[in-house]
């Protein structure tokens, strides 16, 4: 059985149109939940057959009250379920409420009320309880807040604001809406009710009393719920903001380390210094350790600051388009010279039709000038040096191949931590602050890249980075070591 309506309608409008209307009051949609369950509560427990007037949320929380009071009464009840029709697909801001009018209950004991797209109880929610023994409404409305949308000029509705929920036994605010629903239905319907039906003006003071506690006890249970979700989301943050502490105090401890290490080794050649009968070629070695030293304290500076500005400001720094045959000439040149201080062959192939990539603002030359730092720094006299872009799929690769010292295989997964340093050879160290390749690392995990190395002892390493071609978006590529 089916119902329309002829005319539109608004249950609010109807209850806010008596004398001395009932004060609305600015409550939760949990608030609405528990009045909900309580009036289904004292329905069942005193076992009263009631025509319903319903519109409610189509979750299946609100619906399974409806099914509970369904199932405790049977036929001896009825339930008009206003349902407002689809007007073509509704997206994830559409109308609250809206559902579609085919999915109405297959219970025997229910009837669909089909309301127009644009009708005025789209905002409303609402559950109306007629029976001779007692009658009650639980209204909730969404008042219809106007913003103007800044970058279409469009006015879009307000949904974030608190409903304005009235609960009302009194038998002339209801009987006005009873009057307003049999106005407004088509003439052809069969009667809502009897029309000797009268609302009682007030409910029985034992009903009365029964509805107060059920309602203090779903609100408390609505209250501990409430609770429980928020204790849960406290204790995650709190157990992110512990393991934040836990990696910052981790990190701390790193750098000590770091900066503490050529701070050692200063303090002891300046003790040697002080030696009496020190020779000159010793004073020399010492005053070569004490450069030494104060270089390598000024990298780890200088990265650490890097490093930090970097972390910084790299999540709100945009992409650029950007082209490789516009920047990695331009940085080989600038070490051309150094290699070829080292008789290192540096040698570059950058076809100028490659599409352009994505890459942080100014990231490219700086991942450029660190993988060639590196390649040539951990490269022996005589070496090879060769720096290939190509095209691979959606990708731009950029790979940097050398004859280096190579990296041990259990080293490769640590080389993109901060502060670690390859080390080879006990009597060589090849400074630096063990930074360089965390900066890329990170430069590219911004840009939607990746990087990846191979390498063997004594025979070289390749370093093949992967940078997001201009025309894909961009994604978060997590690193993988191999």
């Amino acid at each position: 059985m089916n119902v329309s309506l002829v005319n539109d309608l608004s249950v609010y409008q109807q209850v806010m149109g008596v004398q001395v209307p009932p004060k609305p009051l600015s409550l939760s949609p949990a608030t609405l939940l528990s009045l909900v369950r309580a009036q289904i509560d004292l329905l069942i427990e005193q076992e009263i057959a009631a025509t319903l007037w319903v519109k409610l949320p189509p979750d299946k929380i609100w619906q399974s009250e409806l099914g509970r009071y369904q199932s405790s009464v049977g036929e001896s009840s009825l339930i008009y379920t206003c349902q407002i029709e689809e007007r073509g697909k509704t997206g994830a801001g559409g109308d609250e409420g809206r559902v579609n009018a085919s999915s109405s209950s297959s219970s025997p004991y229910d009837v669909s009320v089909h309301l127009p797209p644009d009708s005025q109880l789209r905002r409303e929610n609402f559950l109306m309880v007629l029976s001779p023994q007692f009658c009650s409404l639980i209204l909730a409305h969404r008042p219809l807040k106007k913003r103007k949308n800044q970058t279409s000029g469009k006015v879009n509705s307000n949904k974030n604001q608190p409903l304005l929920i009235i609960t009302t036994v009194e038998g002339r605010v209801i009987q006005q809406v009873l009057n307003g629903i049999q106005k407004a239905i088509t003439p052809e319907s069969s009667p809502i009710l009897p029309s000797s039906f009268i609302c009682p003006t007030v409910p029985q003071a034992a009903l009365m009393n029964q509805l107060l506690a059920k309602q203090l006890l779903r609100q408390d249970e609505i209250n501990r719920q409430i609770i429980t979700v928020r204790t849960s989301k406290l204790e995650q943050q709190n157990q992110e903001l512990h393991n934040k502490e836990q990696l910052k105090d981790e990190y701390l401890k790193n750098v000590c380390q770091e900066l503490r290490t050529p701070l050692t080794h200063m303090k002891t050649a300046l003790s040697l210094l002080n030696s009496p009968n020190l020779k000159p070629p010793q004073r020399q070695r010492y005053l070569q350790m004490l450069n030494t030293q104060c270089d390598q304290q000024n990298f780890l500076i200088t990265g650490l600051l890097e490093l930090v500005q970097l972390e910084r400001n790299l999540e709100g720094t945009a992409l650029e388009s950007v082209r490789l045959s516009d920047i990695v000439p331009g940085v080989v040149s600038t070490y051309q010279t150094v290699a070829q201080e080292k008789g290192i062959t540096l040698a570059y192939t950058v076809p100028t039709e490659l599409p352009s990539v994505w890459c942080v603002s100014g990231g490219l030359r700086q991942i450029v000038i660190n993988m060639l730092h590196n390649s040539i720094k951990f490269t022996p006299n005589g070496g090879q040096v060769w720096v290939r872009a190509r095209i691979q799929g959606d990708y731009v690769q950029l790979e940097f191949r050398d004859t280096g010292i190579g990296i041990a295989e259990n080293e490769i997964p640590k080389i993109f931590d901060r502060f670690y340093r390859v080390r080879t050879a006990a009597t060589e160290d090849y400074g630096g602050a063990g930074l360089g390749l965390t900066i890329v690392q990170q430069l590219l995990l911004r840009s939607g890249g990746s990087i990846s190395v191979k390498s063997k002892l004594s025979e070289g390493s390749t370093f093949t980075i992967q940078l997001a071609s201009v025309g894909d978006t961009p994604k978060a590529i997590a690193t993988e070591n191999e």
